[in-house]
């Protein structure tokens, strides 16, 4: 039996579960490094709060440069070439970084590290592969397994530090960019797509409409100031967590992991006042609320253990929700030929939010304290609070599931269904005999898929 609209199809469970692994294992080589660089560069020659800073966010920076060039070339060459190329780099940047003896070559290493950008590419595959309606479900199965990386990295990375320290560390990253090249070329669905927006040429013109769309800038900054907020979090919590609280490094898995296994629990009913209720702003707020909550319970003087935990509940049901959503939401607004475009232009913003959250988080902590450091990170989430408040509701499209007849021609196919009133995009699996149409329910009728020849609507 075909998937109905409120469950996922074959294509969708296989395209998922590959990317989410993909995505996963590539996170897991970024994440592991995030609770011990701060502390272990720091004992570097030359190392400053601000290098350190710098190290931990230089990453952000050249992600930041590359994702629209990455996005652009996945929508023009394809998607599993550009993320291949991605990864590839990210390996070498690993070794770059393994190699080095000073701070300096440390952040040159993170920067080529970060030069493999290839999350929008990854994001608009997902966006390819799935329909509308599973599209938050699908990010979320993603988002689960970023955050079970997430978990690992932080029992893993202080562990690991111990045994092979960072260099050691820095090439299991490259080995993991490197192991999941398999599942990409040999697991994850090929998707053929159509648009009306197909022809749509990467230039000042139309980069200036993606990036001046009033449904999507208020999810670019979004995104900015959500990664802002998280690398200022791994630039202070784990040297007040040392130097205030005593904690050895070895041990931060301990309260960092069975708080993130509890916020999984308090992030459910955002995403299910998003996903079932359709509250998509509503729900955006709640995120922020929490994570701006947090940064106040952090202010608490650092002795009383129970704000830190609570501080970190209320940051990772907020911070996790919200990694949910907003790539999900920015897929559905994005047109498909521009898909990879716009997803660059967000991870854009994204990466950007790394580099400036861990720059200026060390310049803030070497002057201010971490007092300094949860202020700022309180104040740029107020400012997306405004902007998520003062944002229209969201006209959101609906995806319906065509099953298609043995030998068509995808030619023809694409014509006559793009030709369809209400039809604003199209997907075809020429290998499952399923594809997908991303319509306007106010204009597409239901009955004129019967004109197609070779289509059934499921």
């Amino acid at each position: 039996m075909p998937a109905s609209s409120t469950t996922m199809n074959p294509v969708e469970r296989k395209a998922v579960v590959s990317l989410a692994l993909i995505f996963a294992l590539r996170m897991l080589g970024l994440f592991i490094i995030l609770p011990v660089i701060a502390i272990a560069v720091r004992d570097i020659p030359e190392a400053t709060p601000t290098l350190v800073g710098l190290a931990i966010g230089m990453y952000g920076l050249t992600q930041a440069m590359c994702q629209i060039p990455f996005g652009f070339w996945s929508d023009r060459y394809g998607r599993k070439k550009v993320i291949t190329v991605g990864l590839l780099i990210f390996a070498v940047g690993s070794v770059v970084a393994a190699m080095s003896d000073n701070i300096y070559l440390i952040i040159m290493g993170r920067a080529l590290q970060g030069a493999g950008a290839v999350a929008a590419a990854i994001l608009a595959l997902v966006a390819d592969l799935t329909r509308e309606q599973q599209r938050i479900k699908a990010m979320a199965m993603i988002g689960g397994s970023i955050g079970l990386s997430f978990m690992a990295a932080l029992i893993l990375g202080p562990i690991l530090y111990e045994h092979v320290g960072l260099s050691g560390i820095f090439l299991i990253t490259g080995a993991l960019a490197l192991g999941v090249l398999p599942v990409l070329w040999w697991w994850t669905p090929n998707p053929k797509v159509s648009s009306r927006s197909k022809g749509l040429k990467f230039n000042k013109e139309n980069a200036r409409n993606l990036l001046g769309n009033r449904s999507l800038f208020g999810f670019y900054i979004g995104i900015f100031i959500l990664h802002f907020s998280l690398t200022a979090f791994f630039v202070v919590v784990p040297l007040e967590l040392v130097d205030q609280l005593q904690w050895g490094l070895a041990d931060h898995w301990k309260l960092y992991v069975p708080i993130l296994v509890m916020s999984v629990v308090g992030m459910v009913p955002v995403l299910v006042l998003a996903h079932k209720w359709q509250k998509h702003r509503l729900a955006l707020a709640v995120g922020i609320f929490l994570m701006m909550a947090a940064q106040i319970v952090f202010a608490v003087p650092e002795e009383h253990i129970m704000s830190v935990v609570v501080g970190l509940w209320l940051y990772f049901c907020g911070f996790n929700a919200l990694e949910a959503m907003l790539p999900s939401l920015v897929s559905r607004l994005a047109p498909a030929g521009a898909r990879g475009t716009v997803m660059g232009i967000y991870n854009t913003f994204e990466f950007t939010g790394i580099f400036l959250g861990g720059l200026c988080s060390g310049v803030v902590y070497s002057v201010y304290g971490a007092l300094g450091v949860y202020t700022l990170s309180l104040g740029v989430l107020g400012v997306w609070l405004v902007v998520i408040l003062l944002m229209k509701p969201l006209k959101l499209l609906h995806s319906l599931t065509v099953k298609l007849a043995p030998n068509f021609s995808e030619t023809k196919i694409f014509a006559q269904l793009q030709s369809l009133d209400g039809v604003e995009d199209t997907t075809l699996f020429p290998d499952e005999g399923l594809g997908y149409i991303k319509v306007n329910e106010k204009i597409f009728k239901r009955q004129s898929i019967e004109s197609v020849r070779g289509v059934e609507l499921l």
